[in-house]
């Protein structure tokens, strides 16, 4: 069975989204399995036995978009009964900011860094070796300017639910970022994480060489983690959510039981079935079951 969640920041009462679909011209649904509103957020969920295709989602998507409704299309859910994991990107997902951008910022190397990044987006460069020749920017950078760039990041809206919120479920919490250590290192000691992966960098005295050292977490790397602490851990896939922003997240997104692009890139989003364009992060928790 398949689970339709409209979700809308602030009200939206039945008759309002009943009305709108059927102005849009779509497919009659059945009645309501729940209404629900929490954490300032309206969830209205709908039963359906055959899914709609993406591209009947992405019709619908087009069509709610005015009216700021998101949609979603899960497959049974999790439950507060079963165990659980959540799997995060980092960068422009969990937290507002881009680390490496704001690392350059601090290092005065922003233009050249951006520079790469755009080569990178425009397909002239993979992400191994972009991260490679952005990283070799932040040559002569000191640790003590990764704890002063930690102090100014700020978590996107939702994530401070979520933290709180999650554990209470029994759900591990765990970060695959294409960032840095460091910057993980400072994050794990405030927040709930109970696992993370992150990239190495080689440091002498305090001062980083702009080189990487050890693996690259990059899509490959972050399925792979996604799917071997998963089976550490005895949770089936069912029961595991991951979600990201970007390209580099597709692999994770598609392996999870349940994956979401957050306020998603294009290029995430013409690889997943899932995405929240509106909504904040508070409204994964309406990914559990109702409990009976």
């Amino acid at each position: 069975m398949f689970r339709l969640l409209f979700l809308k920041k602030g009200k939206l009462d039945l008759s309002s989204l009943l009305s709108v679909w059927k102005e849009l011209q779509f497919p009659e649904l059945a009645s309501p399995s729940e209404e629900l509103f929490s954490f300032g957020h309206t969830k209205i969920e709908f039963l359906k036995e055959i899914p709609f295709t993406k591209e009947e989602l992405v019709s619908f998507r087009k069509g709610l978009a005015p009216y700021e409704i998101d949609l979603l299309q899960i497959e049974n859910g999790l439950s507060s009964k079963e165990p659980s994991l959540f799997f995060f990107d980092m960068d422009s997902t969990v937290i507002q900011e881009e680390v490496i951008d704001e690392l350059a910022r601090k290092h005065g190397v922003f233009e050249e860094v951006a520079s790469v990044t755009k080569q990178a987006m425009n397909g002239g460069l993979g992400f191994d070796e972009a991260l490679r020749l952005r990283v070799k920017h932040l040559n002569g950078l000191s640790r003590k300017s990764f704890g002063e760039v930690y102090d100014v990041l700020h978590l996107n809206p939702g994530m401070e639910v979520l933290f709180s919120e999650l554990p209470k479920q029994g759900t591990k919490i765990v970060i695959l970022s294409g960032g840095f250590t460091p910057v993980l290192d400072l994050f794990a000691k405030k927040y709930p994480v109970s696992f993370y992966k992150a990239n190495h960098l080689e440091e002498k005295d305090g001062i980083f060489t702009g080189e990487i050292t050890g693996e690259i977490i990059n899509k490959e790397k972050k399925e792979h983690y996604l799917r071997s602490y998963s089976e550490e851990n005895s949770v089936p896939i069912s029961g595991v959510v991951a979600v990201g922003d970007g390209a580099n997240d597709s692999l994770m997104l598609n392996a999870a039981g349940t994956g979401i692009g957050f306020h998603a890139k294009q290029g995430l989003k013409d690889q997943i079935m899932n995405w929240i364009d509106f909504s904040d992060m508070s409204v994964l928790l309406f990914l559990f079951r109702p409990t009976v």
